[in-house]
């Protein structure tokens, strides 16, 4: 029997900011699953800032999605059909062949996911790589010592909600978040557990942070770039700890951009700074499900989406995302999977 599938397409390299004519949702029938893989029904997709980045023709640490072909990345699904001994029908997956309503998955490719008391959407998210991201960020990269004062950039993001809990469940005598818009800033405090936060679109960046941090900050974790950096390297005492997962300032830019003008305090303040990528460290996935499973069971870290429904609408959520519509992580439901 064939499955047919509908397919998000790039059918053009947007030029600055991405618009809807640069995408296409195409028909496709899936081919039967040979030995060794999978049919999966996809569940959950996941919407990522590095999509942004695979829409350049450009080498990165992922390749450039190819023009008149699907777009790829992170999805939770079900096995609907098995031709591979390790996996049976109705097993929860997580794989890399979203933007799709069904695909073909080598077992090998996929992890099989323990749904129990969490849903499958929270392996995308707060039990997904934003979750290790924040946690290797503030445990390895730029570890937070008992005492610190912490700075967290797109704070309201799928990184950023988990960030402010990593950081206090490691000592953290105050978090900072910086978010667009008064309403976003405003959730920080009330409600995703930042001390105080700074709406970087309010003023600059620098004075708001040097009022919520007077006497400095020890740890930053930069996702923005831009002048969030360079206000973060001008507060940062002596010895201080910068991880940077991202640049998103940076992510319509056509043309190099400037570096902060201040990047001699790296060698004045004697800072560290370590830039990471979170599939470079897939071996600690297991590591951090186990500990943010117990957080969430005793309430201590909360899942935080941004949730909108169908394929139809996937393009909509990536442009959203782009511009800052979510707060948490973005996703997109299909067929009626359970929240």
């Amino acid at each position: 029997m064939s499955t047919t599938s509908r397919e998000v397409h790039l059918v053009a390299r947007p030029a600055g900011v991405p618009s809807p004519a640069d995408f296409a949702i195409v028909e496709a029938v899936v081919p039967e699953p040979e030995p060794g893989q999978v049919l999966v029904r996809n569940d959950w997709m996941s919407v990522d800032p590095s999509m942004r980045g695979r829409m350049r023709d450009v080498p990165s640490y992922l390749p450039p999605f190819a023009l008149g072909a699907p777009l790829d990345g992170a999805a939770v699904g079900t096995v609907v059909r098995s031709r591979s001994r390790k996996l049976r029908e109705g097993d929860i997956v997580w794989h890399h062949h979203g933007w799709r309503d069904y695909a073909v998955v080598g077992a090998e490719e996929t992890h099989r996911l323990d749904t129990t008391g969490v849903s499958g959407a929270d392996y995308l998210g707060v039990l997904g790589m934003p979750g290790l991201t924040a946690y290797l960020a503030l445990s390895e990269f730029a570890p937070v010592h008992p005492g610190d004062v912490v700075f967290v950039s797109a704070a309201a993001g799928a990184v950023g909600v988990v960030a402010a809990r990593v950081a206090r469940h490691l000592g953290a005598a105050a978090v900072i978040g910086s978010a667009g818009g008064p309403d976003k800033a405003r959730r920080l405090v009330e409600q995703l557990g930042y001390d105080r936060a700074i709406d970087y679109k309010a003023g600059p960046v620098g004075p708001a942070l040097r009022a919520a941090a007077p006497g400095g900050l020890d740890v930053y974790l930069d996702s923005v770039g831009g002048d969030q950096l360079e206000a973060a390297l001008d507060a940062l005492r002596t010895g201080g700890r910068v991880a940077v997962c991202g640049s998103v300032s940076q992510a319509n830019a056509e043309k190099p951009v400037p570096g902060p003008a201040n990047l001699a305090l790296i060698t004045k303040k004697r800072l560290t700074l370590r830039g990471f990528i979170v599939l470079d460290h897939l071996e600690r996935w297991p590591e951090w499900i186990a500990l943010a499973r117990g957080w969430l069971e005793d309430g201590s870290l909360v899942s935080t989406t941004t949730v909108v429904d169908g394929l139809e609408n996937a393009v909509g959520a990536l442009l959203g995302m782009l511009s800052g519509a979510n707060v948490g992580k973005m996703l997109v439901r299909l067929h009626g999977a359970a929240a």
